[in-house]
């Protein structure tokens, strides 16, 4: 993450990974969620903090979920349920859950196939926030697969190239692959300039948004440094809309945008929603596990994944950095030491923990 994305050291406060996992999965449990799903959820949330997406975790997540459990926009106790099955396919009703407690079993379901069949594929329709693309396709790794997980990512939120109006969500995609000995490849994108969560987080910091990342109210461009607009509304409620990874037809913003296009195609249309800008708040996703046993020797491609990621990271780095990396690399290194030191979370988040356990009447011990 960018460091202007970073939660200054003056207003950090450093969670231990059990207490805020506590914390969170009683939170969402208050919210009438069960059991096993505030597990499933507070897992991604939490899985993300300690990669380093704060963007997608509880810092923007959890509350946003409390409030739409709340107004009802969530469906707090969901009756998943499978609409059309193959054997190696899979669609599921997501009852207007919170994809984050559903995510990990669709997920689950496509490994299963894909370990009794080379490959499987899961759409979910009907489904709240994913929190993120990335989390799961890193299930599929632990069982030695490809995974692969896209969403539909709202709707109302991204222009197309040469557009006024917005139309997609920010669409995101994520690939993970296994290594024997390198941290595993994962590859997790928003298809437009900037995540909208990434928006709160520089409000929180009070950090600019970069030239070419938002367009105004009438859908221009804007070519200067600002600060982050207030919170995102839909369907041309907003005062700013999210442009597509490119920013400019100059810069490629048709590849960004024909890239959030396959994600709509494979989540809204393939699952049966419908067309992004006749949606509400509900969304939905696909998953995907791909059994590298099934194309070729297992062993052997961990050990050329393994040869490929050297040889970037020992490759030269250019005029002005430290070293080159590689996607999934510096998660895997923030992982690690997340798990050790704490997440460290803005101050002004541990104040909603606080404020709001003591609504609810529940313990918060997270200083």
């Amino acid at each position: 993450m960018l460091d202007r994305f970073k939660v200054p050291d003056e207003d950090k406060i450093y969670v231990p990974v059990d207490k805020i996992t506590e914390v969170t999965q009683n939170i969402l449990k208050a919210s009438g969620v069960s059991e096993e799903g505030a597990k499933n959820s507070t897992s991604v949330l939490i899985g993300n903090d300690l990669r380093g997406v704060e963007t997608h975790g509880v810092s923007n997540g959890l509350r946003l979920y409390v409030e739409n459990y709340a107004s009802g926009n969530y469906n707090s106790k969901p009756n998943i349920k499978i609409v059309r099955e193959s054997a190696t396919t899979a669609n599921i009703d997501g009852d207007g859950g919170l994809g984050a407690e559903i995510g990990p079993i669709a997920m689950e379901m496509a490994i299963e196939k894909a370990e009794k069949y080379g490959m499987g594929a899961v759409v979910v329709s009907n489904t709240g926030h994913l929190a993120g693309c990335g989390y799961y396709p890193l299930q599929a790794v632990e069982k030695d697969m490809i995974g692969q997980a896209m969403t539909s990512g709202g709707a109302g939120l991204t222009v197309p190239t040469w557009g006024s109006e917005p139309i997609l969500g920010t669409n995101p995609v994520a690939w993970a692959a296994p290594t024997k000995e390198m941290p595993p490849f994962l590859f997790d994108i928003a298809t437009t300039q900037i995540a909208s969560n990434k928006i709160g987080l520089a409000r929180r910091t009070g950090a600019k948004l970069l030239p070419g990342w938002i367009t105004d109210k009438n859908g221009d461009p804007i070519l200067d440094e600002v600060e982050a607009p207030e919170r995102h509304g839909r369907h041309g409620e907003s005062n700013y809309h999210l442009l597509p990874f490119g920013g400019t037809r100059e810069n490629g913003s048709h590849k960004g945008f024909g890239l959030g296009m396959v994600v709509e195609i494979m989540t809204n249309e393939l699952s049966g929603m419908g067309p992004a800008p006749l949606l509400k708040h509900e969304g939905s996703d696909f998953f995907a596990a791909y059994s590298i046993d099934a194309f070729t020797d297992t062993n052997k491609f961990k050990e050329d994944m393994d040869e490929l990621l050297k040889r970037i990271v020992e490759s030269k780095p250019a005029s002005g950095y430290e070293r080159v990396v590689y996607a999934g690399f510096l998660e895997s290194e923030e992982y690690l030491k997340r798990s050790e030191e704490g997440i460290p979370y803005h101050k002004e988040v541990i104040e909603w923990f606080e404020n709001h356990c003591n609504e609810i009447g529940i313990d918060c011990e997270l200083r």
